[in-house]
């Protein structure tokens, strides 16, 4: 009796049909997608709970690629592999029903459309994880790895795209040589139109490779200064001291002479004063002892010299150089502050007063008449 009721619906499932396939073929299909799912679902989280722990426990990047691959696998992929390999079993194309055969192949194209996409999700993790390694045994610092990462990711998602975009096409049994050919010639065309923009991209590369500046730098460059906070494929944009961004094109920065401040190691600084014409001699000559004693006396600061330099139009001028032993611009200006109060104090102890701009009128009398003359000099 059983044996009776299964080959009734055995018959039924093989008389009946949808879409051009018979009901059995379609059970068998289901069935198959079902246990092949569970099964890659299965082995996917063994995987995944393996790979982890290997992970945790070696230095190999060969385990962390492997958590990435996994990490990256959309569900749907699993199904779509399972259909794949189902209605190859199954082989609807193999049906004399053209419906039958559509189904086939829209599963195919299906499967594959999907598949293709997870090797390119696949392939963006094992990229941005392959940088991650590549730039910390490059050495990289974290804001240049930072400045390079968004660049050569760019071109590399741009190449991995374009493979999985041919190879879809060639799936679907596009002939590829003579897109490629057509692809060729159009670049140059486009190449042509688009120079100014292709030479900000490739200029993005060269300050990837050179590095002139990083993400965090504080650059000037022409009459714009400011501090770099984000490096693109065509613009860089620099934080400038008034707020606003200021966006560069990157031809312009290759281009131009830049000065980053950043990489300064130490800051010299020259500073000059004049004082009074009627100071005397040899108070003029122990100024640069009571410079140098200021200077000195300061932290994060080392001396250079400090000397009576020339005679100016309406003061005795000097000139000091020193060097302050980092490259920060608020640590200059409190070390200047400070050097300048001390040397305040200490010419008023020598009695010494600073000159200003002024002008001196002397009268003579010559031969029953005045005659004025001028002299530019400190006021007595």
């Amino acid at each position: 009796m059983m044996t009776q009721t299964w080959e009734q619906m055995r018959i039924v499932l093989n008389d009946r049909t949808l879409l051009g396939i018979s009901l059995g073929s379609w059970a068998v299909f289901l069935g198959l997608l079902v246990g092949l799912a569970l099964l890659f679902r299965i082995l996917m989280a063994v995987a995944k709970v393996r790979s982890r722990r290997l992970a945790d426990r070696s230095e190999l990047p060969l385990h962390d690629y492997l958590c990435q691959i996994l990490d990256h696998t959309w569900p749907i992929s699993i199904v779509a592999l399972a259909a794949y390999l189902a209605q190859t079993l199954v082989d609807f194309r193999g049906s004399i029903d053209p419906t039958a055969v559509a189904v086939g192949d829209t599963i195919r194209a299906l499967s594959l459309i999907v598949l293709f996409l997870q090797a390119g999700r696949w392939g963006m993790g094992l990229i941005d994880e392959g940088l991650t390694h590549g730039f910390r045994f490059a050495n990289f610092s974290e804001s240049a790895a930072r400045t390079a990462h968004g660049v050569v990711r760019f071109f590399a998602l741009a190449g991995l795209w374009g493979i999985i975009l041919i190879l879809i096409l060639g799936s679907f049994g596009v002939e590829i040589t003579p897109l490629l050919a057509g692809l060729g010639v159009g670049g140059i065309a486009v190449a042509f139109a688009l120079q100014q923009i292709l030479g900000d991209i490739f200029c993005s590369v060269a300050i990837v490779l050179d590095k002139p500046f990083e993400v965090g730098d504080f650059i000037i460059t022409g009459d714009h200064m400011g501090v770099v906070e984000f490096i693109g494929v065509k613009t860089t944009r620099v934080r400038s001291l008034g707020g606003e961004q200021i966006v560069f094109p990157n031809s312009d920065l290759i281009g131009s002479r830049v000065r980053n401040y950043k990489r300064m190691a130490e800051r010299r600084v020259t500073f000059g004063f004049g004082v009074r014409y009627d100071t005397p001699a040899d108070i003029l000559q122990r100024i640069p002892e009571e410079v140098r004693e200021t200077i000195e006396s300061l932290d994060q600061v080392r001396f250079d010299r400090a000397h009576f330099a020339k005679f100016g139009d309406s003061s005795l001028d000097f000139e000091v150089v020193y060097y302050v032993l980092s490259p920060d611009y608020n640590q200059y200006m409190d070390l200047q502050q400070s050097i300048n109060l001390s040397l305040m104090r200490r010419m008023e102890s020598l009695g010494v007063e600073f000159a200003f701009p002024s002008r001196s009128l002397y009268v003579e009398q010559s031969a029953g008449r005045s005659q004025v003359s001028g002299f530019t000099g400190t006021s007595s």
